[in-house]
């Protein structure tokens, strides 16, 4: 069964800068379409990025367009979001998703993927 982990979360200052990633055990990431959400308290979980397992092609929430990139390396069996010029509203739990086909959803929503991570937590804050 695939089990996802996320890390690199945490406090940053409004402009600062994150990197999550997203690991894997057992289970090779480059088979799997994966995809970050986040969920602010009092809010739904909301997609921000998805990869595709066949050619990386991206889809990005237009909230995050052009400050946060997601990338895989499967080398390390790995997913990643790097997030530049955080803002306030950016502060969530993150998680990472999987589905088991090649290509992300034309929506990608949370019902669209089978595996979870547990979250990792960002803070952004003055």
């Amino acid at each position: 069964q695939l089990q996802l982990v996320e890390s690199g979360g945490g406090l940053v200052q409004p402009g600062g800068s994150l990197r999550l990633s997203c690991a894997a055990s057992g289970v090779t990431l480059a088979s799997y379409a994966i995809a970050w959400f986040r969920q602010a308290p009092g809010k739904e979980r909301e997609a921000v990025a998805c990869i595709s397992s066949s050619d990386d092609s991206t889809t990005y929430a237009d909230s995050v367009k052009g400050r946060f990139t997601i990338s895989r390396d499967n080398a390390k069996n790995g997913v990643y979001l790097q997030m530049n010029s955080l803002k306030f509203e950016d502060t969530a739990v993150y998680y990472c998703a999987a589905r088991p086909y090649y290509y992300c959803p034309g929506y990608v929503w949370p019902g669209g993927f089978a595996s979870w991570g547990q979250g990792t937590q960002v803070t952004v804050s003055s």
